[in-house]
C-alpha cells in the first residue's frame, strides 16, 4: 500500500508540474554463501517509480548489477542500472578482487566512493570468506545481512 501511495503522488506531481523525477525503491537483491562455500547472487527491479512503458530494469543484468564467482565474491546491485551496465560494476568488483587482491570492503568502497556518481548506487555483496558489505552512496538503501554466527542486522538510509 506504501508503494501504491507514492506511485499514485509520483503521478499527481507530474500532472501537475510536467517534470517529475523518476525516483527508485523498487530493487531486491539477495546474496548468498551455502554452506559448501558456494556465491550465488539475484536482482529483481520494477525499475524507477512511474518509468516510461517499455524500460526495463537494467540493474539485474549479469555483470552489471548482478554477479556471482566462488573466487571472488556475489553482488547485487540497486540504483541507477546505465551506471551499473556502464561500468560493468559486478564484473569490476570481482576483477579488483582478483587481480588487485583488493579486499571486499575495499573493493565496494572503491567502486561506490571513486568510481560511481553520487547518488546512484547502492550494494550488498558476500566474499569467499562469508564477509557481507551492504554500502550505498545515495541518501537511502533499506538492506538487511544475517549467517550462521548469529548476525541479524537491518539498516536503512546511509547508516
Amino acid at each position: 500500500e506504501h508503494r501504491r501511495a507514492e506511485w499514485k503522488a509520483t503521478i499527481e506531481k507530474e500532472t501537475q508540474t510536467k517534470t517529475a523525477k523518476a525516483t527508485g525503491k523498487g530493487t531486491v537483491g539477495c546474496v548468498v554463501m551455502d554452506s559448501f562455500g558456494n556465491l550465488a547472487a539475484g536482482t529483481s527491479t520494477g525499475g524507477l517509480t512511474n518509468k516510461k512503458w517499455g524500460r526495463v530494469g537494467s540493474v539485474p543484468i549479469l555483470g552489471a548489477g548482478t554477479f556471482a564467482d566462488n573466487e571472488t565474491l556475489a553482488i547485487s546491485g540497486t540504483g541507477i542500472g546505465e551506471h551499473f551496465i556502464r561500468n560493468s560494476v559486478g564484473f569490476h568488483l570481482h576483477a579488483l578482487m582478483k587481480y588487485r587482491s583488493m579486499s571486499l570492503f575495499a573493493a565496494v568502497e572503491e567502486m561506490t566512493d571513486r568510481i560511481l556518481e553520487p547518488d546512484t548506487a547502492g550494494i550488498i555483496a558476500i566474499d569467499k570468506k562469508g564477509q557481507i558489505i551492504m554500502r550505498c552512496n545515495t541518501p537511502g538503501m533499506s538492506r538487511a545481512a544475517a549467517d550462521s554466527k548469529g548476525r541479524y542486522e537491518v539498516l536503512l538510509g546511509k547508516q
